[in-house]
């Protein structure tokens, strides 16, 4: 590939990328009270928010869906097409119904909106024609017209796709604003993800407490390079019988190495130990110890009973998997 066509590849793809742009900046201007209205509706709601589309806009549909879903307004989606074939039974008399059409006028969409109307649903509708037969029908409208399509042809949904991802996802965090939704409330719907594992698993939950290595104040120098390399942990811990004298890490035997050279062999671990380590309790949540950890610019944290006694180490990497 050439350097001329590289640049004409780039020069295609921000021409695509500042239509978009331009889009969602107009589309920022101009919304207006139907959007809290919108917002007013969902909040309100005893059910959930029904979300549908066909087409790109089924797919952009799903998205909503997912992000409303997880982000603490219950939501799903539900195909028109189907919907109309026997899933209408899916929705109940307390849901808000929110459907995407960019043209306001798909037929399958349309055919289900009589039957939202006799069940009492309120239907909050995505398009980007207000006055189309979905938007007339609709108890609030949500403008996402756009000037142009990033596409070359202009006839490929892309920048109202955007457009409609964009205004979904201004909805979600409204949403999650008004509803007061926060990190932990995210983690308990994510208990999968890295946050989720963090706010939720305690130190206790992944703390290693067994095979420590463990050694006394007086343990020799080849006897420390020997527990740190079978500890796996970096690091030995300093006891003198129930109490925690301190800490050597692999580091700190290095630079003993260094610039003590000619007496290494003969000093103690007290003599390089890191006095008053750091320590966290065994309840206490992941994030925590993650804080802790960054706070103090330090990898591994002691775990300790309320005595001081020993249960544990927990190092970062055990949080970050």
């Amino acid at each position: 590939m050439t350097d001329t066509t590289k640049a004409q590849i780039l020069d295609l793809a921000r021409k695509a990328i500042n239509t978009e742009l331009l889009a969602l900046k107009r589309m920022k201007e101009t919304l207006g009270d139907n959007f809290a209205d919108a917002v007013e509706m969902i909040l309100s709601g005893q059910g959930k928010c029904i979300v549908t589309g066909m087409g790109k806009s089924g797919l952009v549909g799903r998205k909503i869906a997912a992000t409303l879903a997880s982000t603490g307004t219950p939501s799903f989606f539900l195909h028109p097409g189907e919907a109309f074939h026997g899933d209408l039974g899916m929705i109940s008399k307390e849901d808000v119904v929110l459907a995407l059409s960019y043209s306001g006028e798909t037929d399958e969409i349309l055919k289900i909106v009589p039957f939202i109307h006799s069940n009492g649903n309120k239907l909050i509708s995505m398009t980007g024609n207000p006055e189309s037969a979905l938007a007339k029908n609709s108890d609030v409208h949500l403008d996402v017209s756009v000037e142009e399509e990033a596409c070359i042809l202009h006839l490929a949904p892309t920048t109202s796709t955007t457009a409609q991802i964009a205004m979904g996802d201004a909805l979600a965090v409204s949403l999650m604003q008004m509803r007061g939704f926060t990190s932990v409330d995210f983690a308990r719907l994510h208990p999968g993800g890295s946050l989720g594992r963090r706010l939720l698993m305690t130190v206790g939950n992944v703390m290693r407490s067994h095979d420590l290595p463990v050694v006394a104040p007086d343990c020799s120098a080849t006897d420390m390079i020997h527990a740190i390399s079978k500890g796996g942990l970096g690091l030995i811990i300093i006891c003198d019988g129930d109490r925690i004298e301190g800490i050597v890490t692999d580091g700190d035997v290095r630079r003993a190495m260094e610039r003590r050279r000619a007496e290494f062999f003969n000093i103690k671990a007290a003599d390089i130990a890191t006095p008053n380590p750091k320590t966290i309790s065994a309840d206490r949540k992941l994030i925590e110890a993650e804080k802790m950890m960054t706070r103090n610019k330090v990898t591994s944290l002691l775990v300790t009973d309320e005595a001081g006694k020993l249960q544990g180490v927990i190092q970062i990497y055990d949080i970050k998997l």
